[in-house]
């Protein structure tokens, strides 16, 4: 089955894509920058502030998902300055201190912001259901 994910919590797509999409025990989250979900506008700092709203915006579309960050198997980290690479990587450490998720870094040209990440992680499994 698969499922469509769109939460308030995350920004609105700009384009002709879902926030993520649950299928076969695993959400998969399109790729996500520093944009407040709130007003929907980038949020245009330091790589430190992007990279901290981008995985903010993750964490709230897991969340709607029912997944969280400690589920994220595979993400997916889009610079577009690999010097940035240093202090991304400290933000990182902040949302995933144990045990991190695979990941790939790559430079790419991105339209105004300095990050862009997507991610898969593994649905939570269902609570057990009580007996009368």
């Amino acid at each position: 089955m698969r499922k469509v994910i769109c939460t308030a919590e995350g920004p609105r797509p700009l384009g002709v894509y879902s926030q993520a999409i649950v299928c076969d025990g695993f959400v998969f989250v399109s790729g996500q920058g520093p944009v407040n979900p709130r007003t929907n506008e980038l949020e245009l700092g330091d790589i430190r502030n992007q990279t901290r709203r981008t995985l903010e915006n993750i964490r709230a579309i897991l969340e709607a998902a029912g997944s969280s960050m400690r589920d994220v198997v595979r993400i997916g980290v889009f610079l577009a300055e690999l010097s940035d690479f240093p202090v991304m990587n400290e933000v990182f450490r902040e949302f995933f201190p144990e045990d991190p998720p695979a990941r790939t870094t790559v430079g790419a040209q991105l339209p105004r912001m300095k990050i862009e990440i997507d991610c898969i992680a593994r649905l939570r499994k269902p609570p057990a259901a009580r007996k009368p």
